[in-house]
């Protein structure tokens, strides 16, 4: 079983995964053969995984991560199958900010208030629905990982089972906990509190990793839309509906008339939340702690970060859910 892991986690299941799908390591000031991948730079010696972004004719960031932190990275990547290098480069953009900034508030804005609500915590609305979205999504994404070298196989299942078990964990009880978050008047000073504190404590590492900055911003948003979703239900806001606002046209094209300009709306507004709050959060934090606002090195601080992302993020979950809906009724978007 050791030995099982320790393969799984190594570079070189990641280089055949890259290699199958037509991406190639070229060749390095040492004269390596492209089709050979990264066998030697990032042998399974106990130093890790090599993780370094998948790039087309160019030195990507990022490194061979070792127990002491993050190395130099000079991988250049030759791709000769572009079907599966836009496949991959569009499913990573899936894990990324942008897809969660745009689509759920757009299930929000133009769906269902439950949907949406489901989607935060468990991918599943229905359930047979949710699970081939969930498995379909996810698979895409984790692939992608691997693609772009940005984590091991181990790192892919691992991720993969926790997910299966909280959505066995959650599903059962996800009417019991819709409740709770709409209802409970405990539900707004849980849902910061509890994400905080996660995030504060997120595992320390001996390099800097982005993925508490990603975690940080993902549990914002979603503390930041769980306080809008409770304000909501307890002031009864209006819902949304698909009713034509120009009786006019048909009904097709009405409709979409209808969604889209919620949509542009509600992004502009939420794009427009996410630029001030981090520039005035940053501001504050940089006049505290005595650092240029465009420090990146002072921005991966543990007392920056989290306050930063938490609190930007926060305010745009909170924004898309209540604010937004606001504007929504006042320009008569209903």
């Amino acid at each position: 079983m050791a030995r099982l892991l320790g393969t799984l986690r190594c570079s070189q299941p990641v280089a055949r995964f890259q290699r199958s799908c037509g991406l190639f390591l070229a060749g390095d000031e040492g004269g390596g053969d492209p089709a050979e991948g990264p066998r030697d730079r990032g042998a399974c010696n106990g130093a890790g995984a090599l993780r370094c972004p998948a790039g087309a004719g160019r030195a990507p960031p990022g490194g061979v991560r070792s127990g002491r932190g993050p190395q130099s990275c000079t991988q250049k990547y030759i791709v000769k199958n572009y079907f599966y290098y836009y496949l991959f480069k569009f499913s990573a953009a899936l894990g990324e900010e942008i897809f969660y900034i745009t689509f759920l508030p757009f299930t929000y804005w133009n769906i269902d208030h439950s949907v949406s609500r489901r989607m935060i915590i468990v991918w599943s609305y229905p359930f047979e629905l949710g699970l081939v979205a969930a498995f379909v999504f996810s698979t895409l994404v984790c692939l992608s990982r691997l693609y772009t070298g940005m984590h091991t196989v181990l790192d892919v299942i691992g991720g993969a089972l926790i997910s299966a078990v909280l959505l066995m964990l959650l599903y059962p009880a996800w009417d019991t906990i819709d409740h709770l978050l709409l209802t409970s008047p405990f539900c707004p000073l849980f849902s910061i509190v509890v994400p905080l504190v996660l995030c504060y404590n997120y595992p320390k590492l001996d390099y800097y990793s982005p993925t508490r900055g990603d975690t940080t911003t993902i549990l914002g948003a979603a503390a930041g839309a769980t306080v809008g979703f409770w304000l909501n239900n307890q002031y009864a806001a209006p819902a949304y509906t698909s009713k034509s606002f120009q009786p006019g046209f048909p009904l097709v094209t009405s409709t979409m008339v209808l969604v889209l300009a919620r949509f542009f709306v509600g992004i502009l507004v939420v794009l427009l939340t996410r630029w001030v709050m981090k520039s005035v959060i940053l501001g504050l934090l940089g006049y505290r702690y005595k650092f240029p606002i465009r420090d990146l090195e002072a921005q991966r601080r543990l007392e920056v970060e989290v306050p930063y992302k938490f609190v930007t993020y926060s305010t745009v979950g909170f924004t898309a859910t209540v604010i937004v809906p606001l504007l929504h009724e006042l320009l008569g978007l209903m």
